[in-house]
């Protein structure tokens, strides 16, 4: 069965463990977004893991070089998962790898700025990823035209473990659950929702149907 995972995009960690308080109850894995990493570092990942000893924390690192030293840091503040881009070196991606395996841990490579996403994630497995986040970033979404359903459509081809990420929400998240996805990651259908708790609670029934 498919995970979910909330990406808080918050800018402090009071708020995003806040946040993750009320959707806890529906969420798998809690990932720490590239902008709340930069905001408030190694010890944001810390105080996460800390709060939710129980769940899998993914620290969005988007690593693009010192693969197997960044994997290390991250891991040692208690990540579970740590993101490298797909769009960067196989010897990056390798370092990580051989970071996780020494933690027992796992690494996921981000396709976001990938041209072709469905090869570079069956290559990413092929190096050792865990799994392949299939990534529309927020300006890719906000370019005119843009559908989840490109996402939806490399999931299903890709043959390899999977997340998507960009635009996972009620209307979409039961098509992404028929891609095989491993994980749909739901960043503002959670954080920006009026109920946050309601929001995951519904998304969670929803990939469980």
């Amino acid at each position: 069965m498919a995970k979910l995972q909330v990406a808080i995009d918050l800018l402090r960690i009071e708020d995003a463990i806040a946040l993750a308080t009320k959707v806890s109850p529906y969420i798998d894995i809690i990932e720490l977004g590239t902008p709340l990493i930069k905001s408030e570092g190694l010890s944001g990942i810390r105080k996460m893991k800390d709060a939710f000893p129980d769940k899998l924390v993914l620290a969005d690192l988007k690593t693009a070089d010192a693969g197997e030293l960044e994997a290390d840091m991250a891991f040692g503040a208690g990540a579970d998962y740590i993101t490298v881009l797909g769009a960067t070196g196989d010897a990056t991606i390798a370092g990580a790898v051989k970071s996780a395996k020494a933690h027992g841990k796992g690494i996921v490579v981000d396709t976001i700025g990938v041209k072709d996403r469905v090869k570079r994630a069956q290559e990413a497995i092929a190096l050792g990823a865990e799994f392949v986040e299939l990534h529309a970033g927020l300006d890719e979404q906000a370019e005119e035209g843009y559908s989840i359903q490109v996402l939806i459509d490399e999931a299903a081809r890709a043959g390899v473990p999977v997340s998507i990420a960009g635009g996972v929400n009620l209307g979409s998240i039961t098509a992404v659950k028929q891609s095989g996805v491993t994980v749909a990651v739901a960043g503002a259908a959670i954080y920006g929702a009026e109920d946050p708790t309601q929001a995951a609670k519904e998304l969670k029934e929803l990939l469980e149907a």
